[in-house]
């Protein structure tokens, strides 16, 4: 069953909402290419992290702070 913003790893229970929508999503299209779901979660996560870091408009400031 794909994962939704919703309904989510407990592991992703603490990311900030736009990183856990990120780690979500890549989770996703992990599991869709075949990897574990243990594995597919961590990368989701560090993967998702980067990202929005680097992204604009949640940029680092206000990542570090609830990171």
């Amino acid at each position: 069953m794909p994962w939704t913003e919703e309904y989510y790893p407990a592991s992703m229970k603490h990311l900030p909402p736009p990183v856990r929508k990120k780690a979500v999503e890549i989770a996703n299209a992990l599991l869709a290419a075949g990897r574990p779901e243990g594995q597919a979660i961590r990368i989701a996560i560090a993967r998702a992290k980067q990202s929005v870091q680097r992204n604009p408009p949640y940029g680092r400031a206000e990542f570090n702070q609830q990171d």
